[in-house]
């Protein structure tokens, strides 16, 4: 009898301990989003912490009818308070300052006091997912003087046309974007370089336009610090692999694993990696690991697989948590996104993905997106991740792109020497009558909400931005000894809350496009082919014919990639003029 007794004393023991009572409910945000991962810590049940579900859902036991809940995520204020389990739940986290204000800071370019522009491009209709861009137009310099963009060293869209013109498709205009064309080539103009190689370096040159004569050309070239390679900090970086089943295709999950095991070779001991995979599932396949273990590494890559479905959201809190876990305040902290985009379980459209990712943001941890495939391929997802994630996107289409962007580019992809970085430039409208942006063109859902203001973006080591303005200058402008405009950079280092600024002026000097450094009559070559590709209404007796004979005279003898811009340039003509007959 004893025994029965004491048994039944020890279950009851155990109920008051382990619960006899049920806490339900949903963390969501202030829009009522539903919050996955929000760490959730009962006050009953000490160290233990439990986490929200992919629809922001819990359900915990606990002893007292009324408990204390703590609710964290980053990003986002911590909630504390009593909670009963006699009813459903909402916790509603509130955003934190920082967070809230790069929910509104989206646009690409902008142009203080204009109104909204209303030329839609419309969707493409081949299954792949692109953001629907408005062309910026030609502004009045004397109402709306000064202008503004960010600077970032995206360069997928190039890469992307590659793969249509080399597969004989004409590439979808949404495709298009001059500024990433731009930044692919990163063009160097042959100029004095900053004695202080901590502050960028500033060139800039006016021309004649090419495609209308009445007009000029204002490039701008920006080149970013460069990291001591003897001093480059530790790398400690999350391999996030895509090997769903839609990874199954030679020019996907095989092309990831040349471009990864490439990387790893150039690793260093100090330098940690992580693996995680989602397909059917999140798994972490490889624990922080030092770059000294190379074979260990490369053999966790090659016997990857491709099956199941798309948790590509619950992957990335998995990616980022483990990134959170291994931190280091010196290194340089980096999830590496490798996938063809198509996420189809939990949350899946951009905008809770990008939610997601600001919110993440606040770690210190930074994003890289590669993305793989042709058909059904989300750039529009991939773009929004690595915006909102203090990071860069590129697009692999062969194992010498994937080489360019993580061998030969290494520092320039990996390494940020300036993050929410923009420039603000201020015309002279007694030089100036209008001037367009060429690229650098916003979502028109950005764009439509006038809340929103520009995103700064990152810049690696070393990189060379190039930036072209179309001008129609002011009569009597030739003759003025004024500055033509007047340009004004902000930004902040890595791991830094200062703001550092350079100001530049930009002189009234014009020489004939055919005389300026080649790296500007490249440019000008790569962004008419741009404009020609999407259709631009700006653009006056201009061809394919045009584009090839200024690629071929100030094309880099040596230079792969401008000859082979030559080659893409050429094929082009042919895709969209079949009958047309050549020269020789």
């Amino acid at each position: 009898m004893k025994p029965l007794i004491l048994f039944v004393f020890l279950l009851l023991s155990l109920s008051a301990v382990f619960g006899q009572y049920y806490l339900r409910g949903e963390v969501r945000d202030e829009k009522g989003k539903p919050l996955s991962g929000a760490k959730i810590h009962i006050q009953t049940k000490g160290m233990l912490d439990f986490a929200s579900g992919d629809d922001g859902s819990f359900g915990l036991p606990t002893p007292k009818a009324v408990d204390t809940l703590t609710v964290m995520m980053d990003g986002f204020e911590p909630f504390r308070g009593g909670v009963s389990s006699n009813g459903y739940q909402i916790i509603t986290l509130k955003m934190t300052r920082g967070t809230s204000m790069e929910m509104q800071s989206r646009l690409t370019s902008l142009t203080k006091n204009l109104g909204l522009a209303k030329d839609v491009i419309t969707k493409t209709d081949m299954g792949e997912s692109y953001n629907n861009l408005i062309e910026n137009s030609f502004v009045s310099a004397a109402t709306n003087p000064e202008t503004g963009f960010a600077l970032n060293i995206d360069r997928a869209s190039y890469s992307h046309i590659r793969r249509f013109i080399f597969n004989k498709f004409k590439p979808p205009t949404q495709v298009v974007r001059v500024e990433q064309m731009l930044n692919y080539f990163n063009l160097k103009p042959a100029a004095a370089i900053s004695d202080d190689p901590t502050k960028f370096n500033f060139n800039s040159q006016i021309t004649n336009c090419l495609w209308n004569a009445s007009n000029q050309l204002l490039f701008i070239n920006l080149r970013a610090p460069k990291l001591n390679l003897d001093s480059v900090p530790p790398s400690n970086l999350v391999f996030l692999l895509d090997v769903s089943g839609s990874m199954d295709q030679p020019n996907r999950l095989p092309l990831l694993q040349s471009a990864f095991k490439l990387l790893v070779e150039n690793l260093r001991p100090q330098d940690r990696v992580s693996i995680v995979t989602y397909g059917g599932g999140v798994h972490v396949v490889l624990y922080p690991t030092s770059g000294a273990e190379k074979k260990k590494i490369i053999e966790v890559i090659d016997a990857l697989y491709a099956d199941g479905d798309t948790p590509g959201s619950g992957a990335i809190r998995t990616a980022y948590y483990l990134a959170k876990t291994n931190f280091d305040k010196q290194a340089n902290n980096r999830v590496i996104l490798a996938t063809d985009g198509d996420f189809n379980v939990g949350q899946s459209n951009d905008q809770e993905l990008e939610d997601m990712i600001i919110s993440q943001k606040q770690t210190g941890v930074s994003l890289t997106c590669l993305g793989v495939g042709m058909g059904n391929f989300k750039d529009s997802k991939l773009e929004t991740l690595a915006r909102q994630g203090n990071g860069n996107y590129a697009y692999l289409d062969n194992v010498a792109e994937a080489e360019k962007v993580l061998v030969t580019e290494f520092t320039k992809t990996l390494y940020n020497v300036a993050e929410d970085a923009y420039v603000n430039i201020v015309f002279n409208p007694k030089l100036v009558n209008k001037y367009r942006l060429i690229g650098f063109d916003n979502p028109r859902e950005v764009i439509s909400d006038t809340s929103n203001k520009i995103l700064g973006g990152e810049l690696g080591s070393g990189h060379d931005l190039m930036a072209v303005f179309e001008v129609e200058p002011a009569k009597d402008a030739l003759v003025s000894s004024d500055n033509y405009a007047t340009l004004n950079l902000q930004y902040q280092p890595p791991k830094s809350k200062q703001v550092l600024k350079q100001a530049f002026s930009i002189p009234n000097a014009t020489r004939d496009l055919m005389t300026v450094d080649s790296a500007y009559r490249f440019a000008t070559a790569v962004a008419l082919y741009g404009s020609i590709l999407r259709g631009s209404p700006y653009i006056k007796d201009a061809n394919f014919e045009s584009v090839l004979q200024l690629a071929q005279t100030s094309a880099l003898a040596g230079n792969i990639a401008q000859k082979e811009f030559i080659d893409v340039v050429d094929k082009s003509d042919t895709i969209f003029n079949p009958g047309k007959k050549k020269k020789k």
